[in-house]
């Protein structure tokens, strides 16, 4: 089968490999019906420092259970499954208290960029989406439940941190795709306004359907200071920070109101703290965020992409075969897409 690898930075290959098989008995096959390439693979394709071996890529995918190992009780072959892009056992005493992501016999899904993927814990990381066939499904329904493997979870993971209510005003830093759904994600739990910080105006023009009021597309000290006069000088009450660079961390601080809350859920992309404690110490500053445990969320969202309520699926604007991948990478790269989907039957 083809399969996905990174070797350094810039330098992604697929790779024809043997078909994933069970090693744990509490594994799962599960061949591939659509991944995706994520905001964060990026980081590795600027940074990565050169390997021999190289990195199996894919953590965001939805496909049909093939084989499962003999421990394995709550999935079968033929289930087609969102697979969240960390795995988990969903019964550990982290899992139990909603922290997936540290799940003391989980790690990471590999392999959603290839044309099948060994699933861990298939118990707890294979999500069954009923009712739906993926051969007959049309794509704008696949891609929509591809999101809830990360994307839109991931959004949604920062507007619920911050504890977002009904009549709130929050700034989200970023118009990728983790951008717009939290933008997506503080429409649903009730925002009144929504200031989205970007500079793309067709990812703007996105963010505005799903519920931006207003759009800042300036940086730095500029942006700043837009925001701080959006909001009669007091700041932002919440900032959603989905980006992970430094520059970003340091706009948030510059806009939130003291008192307020900071979400982070951009993985960030410096070693150290660039904000002095002092600027959140003294104005009774929250810092909150995380790595967004998608299994916690999951099944709530299921229901409302079946009915329509929510559309994060247009969120890809691009789509590739396996062998095109490297392609992907590279237009999202360069911004020509917002995020590329990956479906394995072309």
């Amino acid at each position: 089968m083809k399969a996905t690898y990174m070797f350094g930075a810039g330098d992604v290959r697929v790779l024809d490999v043997p078909d994933p098989r069970i090693v744990d008995p509490t594994d799962a096959v599960v061949r591939v019906v659509r991944g995706c390439i994520c905001g964060s693979d990026l980081h590795p394709f600027h940074t990565m420092e050169p390997t021999e071996q190289g990195s199996l890529k894919g953590h965001e995918a939805i496909g049909v259970i093939e084989e499962v190992g003999p421990e394995v009780r709550t999935v079968a072959p033929g289930d087609f499954v969102i697979m969240p892009f960390a795995t988990q056992d969903n019964t550990c005493v982290h899992c139990r208290d909603g922290v997936h992501t540290s799940c003391v016999n989980g790690g990471f899904l590999a392999g959603g960029q290839s044309e099948a993927l060994r699933l861990p814990q298939a118990d707890g990381s294979a999500v069954t989406v009923p009712g739906v066939d993926p051969a007959a499904a049309d794509d704008a329904l696949l891609a929509s439940l591809l999101t809830l493997s990360d994307v839109y979870l991931t959004g949604w993971h920062a507007a619920a941190m911050a504890r977002v209510a009904p009549g709130a005003t929050v700034t989200v830093i970023g118009d990728g795709a983790v951008g717009l759904c939290a933008v997506l994600s503080a429409r649903e739990m009730g925002a009144e306004r929504i200031i989205l910080m970007g500079r793309h105006q067709v990812r703007t023009d996105l963010g505005r359907e799903w519920g931006a009021t207003d759009v800042v597309s300036a940086r730095g000290e500029d942006g700043i200071a837009e925001v701080l006069d959006l909001t009669d000088g007091a700041g932002s009450p919440v900032v959603l920070e989905a980006v992970g660079l430094e520059p970003a961390y340091r706009q948030a601080h510059g806009i939130v109101r003291p008192g307020g809350v900071i979400s982070r859920v951009g993985v960030p992309q410096y070693a150290t703290d660039p904000v002095s404690s002092r600027s959140q110490f003294s104005r009774n500053v929250t810092l909150t965020g995380g790595v967004a445990p998608v299994r916690a969320y999951v099944d709530a969202a299921i229901p409302k992409v079946l009915d329509g309520a929510i559309d994060p699926g247009r969120v890809f604007d691009m789509t590739v075969g396996v062998a095109d991948v490297p392609a992907g990478y590279a237009a999202m790269d360069e911004r020509r897409a917002l995020k590329v989907m990956v479906d394995p039957s072309l």
